[in-house]
């Protein structure tokens, strides 16, 4: 079958060019039995394809009245036939009820905004990326001027409400320290609490004082009607596929630098498909219509009670984090931060930490502990005095003596108490006498005293012989009087008479 442009094709070559039917077929690439056919027809007529019959048929009309009274979709109405004893498919049902009741393509009505009127916010999610040691998930916070389509992007591994008042925070100060008249918001928790069709929507708390601190109005969109606030959806979408598509960061730190480089170098000089001019241009017209941010930071903190456990630590996101030993158990005030976190116990403040995004870290002030090991060494060295002054009754007037010549006492008590273990409590306790009899008051003394005493040898005994064979074989030599005066054979001694041998 030929089409109506290649019938005409035909019959000009046969009538105008006078070609033969072979060379129209070469000439049209064609058989020629085809030509041959198309030129003996009067006119044109398109081959009629006659429908098969199918199985829907029988239940086509009653299709129809169920379309016509209730919205059914394709799966109910193939329930519904199988029924009443529809055995085919539900892809010829699926195209029939397409044919009877078409899709309608919704429209929607492009929103025109003053400058500085009003800027979208919206958080976008893009897979993780590596924090420390672990893996979180990464979002990022985008702000659109709707106006001027200037763009703000914040990278963050949380959508806690935190970071959502910093995020605006920051957006602010990038629009050179300015605010739009009113915000436009999905209705997410950390803006939006609860929202009922036909009822006003009930904000968070939260984020209505920081809107009244900075001066400008929520604007919620419709409950499912995201479409409301498109410029900042269309923002998310643009983040992802210009910037996030194809990069190669795997490091959360080097993020939010190349997002900046990002921002000012490609997103707010492009021309803007829409507005068809810069995004930074245009913001130099809306710049004067916003409001410039008050003078007094508002505070983004989120405030917990928590409790400190036996080892002064409390915990936050698996991560725990010093306070004073002091307080070790008891109740506290954290003010959590996206950048910190501060203890409190009631209006003062204990502790300040950098806060982590890694997992199962601990972080310890070595402050905190000064005070738990001070008080444990004062024990210590509690014991240690014990020990010497068990040692004599005079041990306590030696320890005068040392606190009153010595700095460190500490060091000298520690030392003879060792000195006490080495050498024995009696022989320490005697060098400890003498030390106080000769006022040296010192470790080192008692330490001399000590060694001295070992060194000492024995006094001679009498000489005892076990045998009166070894009698026989000493030889004593004469003695030397001459030492003394006296001639061999004179004694000084006094003389006496003869006495009776035994």
């Amino acid at each position: 079958m030929i089409d109506y442009e290649l019938y005409c094709k035909i019959k000009d070559y046969h009538q105008n060019r006078r070609l033969s039917v072979g060379q129209i077929a070469r000439e049209l690439s064609i058989d020629e039995r085809t030509v041959a056919r198309w030129l003996n027809a009067d006119k044109y007529r398109q081959r009629e394809i006659v429908p098969r019959p199918s199985k829907l048929d029988p239940f086509k009309r009653q299709i129809v009245r169920w379309l016509e009274t209730h919205p059914y979709t394709a799966a109910q109405i193939h329930l519904r036939l199988r029924e009443i004893g529809y055995s085919g498919g539900i892809t010829i049902v699926k195209d029939y009820v397409h044919h009877v009741r078409p899709p309608r393509t919704q429209a929607f009505l492009t929103l025109a905004f003053a400058p500085g009127e009003c800027a979208q916010v919206d958080w976008g999610q893009f897979g993780s990326i590596n924090v420390g040691n672990t893996r979180r998930r990464l979002s990022f916070f985008c702000m659109v001027l709707c106006y001027s389509r200037m763009l703000y992007v914040e990278f963050t591994v949380s959508e806690t409400m935190e970071h959502f008042l910093a995020c605006h925070q920051h957006a602010f100060a990038f629009f050179d320290g300015r605010v739009p008249a009113k915000i436009m918001v999905d209705n997410l928790k950390s803006a939006v609490l609860r929202r009922i069709v036909g009822e006003a929507p009930v904000f968070n708390p939260r984020y209505m004082d920081f809107a009244d601190h900075y001066g400008f109005q929520i604007a919620p969109c419709g409950v499912g009607q995201a479409h409301e606030k498109g410029r900042v959806e269309n923002a998310v979408g643009y983040v992802k596929k210009n910037f996030l598509s194809g990069s190669e960061h795997t490091d959360f730190r080097l993020l939010a630098p190349a997002a900046r480089q990002w921002l000012d170098g490609v997103a707010n000089v492009r021309l803007h498909g829409s507005v068809k001019q810069k995004p930074i241009e245009l913001f130099q017209k809306e710049k004067p219509a916003l409001r410039p941010l008050t003078l007094a930071p508002y505070d983004i903190s989120v405030t917990h009670a928590m409790r400190a456990n036996s080892q002064f630590r409390i915990t936050l996101d698996t991560n725990t984090y010093s306070v004073p030993a002091e307080y070790a158990g008891a109740h506290l005030t954290v003010k959590v931060y996206p950048d910190q976190l501060c203890v409190y116990d009631q209006h003062k403040l204990l502790a300040r930490h950098p806060r982590c995004y890694d997992r199962r870290q601990d972080f310890e002030n070595p402050d905190h502990v000064k005070a738990l090991l001070q008080q444990r060494r004062k024990a210590s060295d509690q014991k240690l005095l014990l020990r010497l002054l068990n040692l004599t009754p005079k041990a306590e007037a030696f320890y005068q003596g040392l606190e009153e010549r010595r700095l460190n006492v500490i060091h000298h008590v520690r030392k003879i108490v060792a000195l006490s273990e080495i050498y024995g409590i009696d022989k320490a306790a005697r060098a400890i006498q003498d030390a106080l009899e000769f006022q040296a008051f010192s470790c080192e003394y008692i330490a001399n005293l000590l060694e001295q005493r070992r060194r000492l040898l024995p006094e001679p005994g009498a000489l005892h012989l076990t045998r009166r064979e070894d009698l026989l074989d000493l030889e004593l030599p004469e003695p030397n009087l001459g030492l003394y005066g006296l001639s061999p054979g004179e004694t000084n001694e006094p003389k006496q008479g003869p006495q009776k041998v035994p």
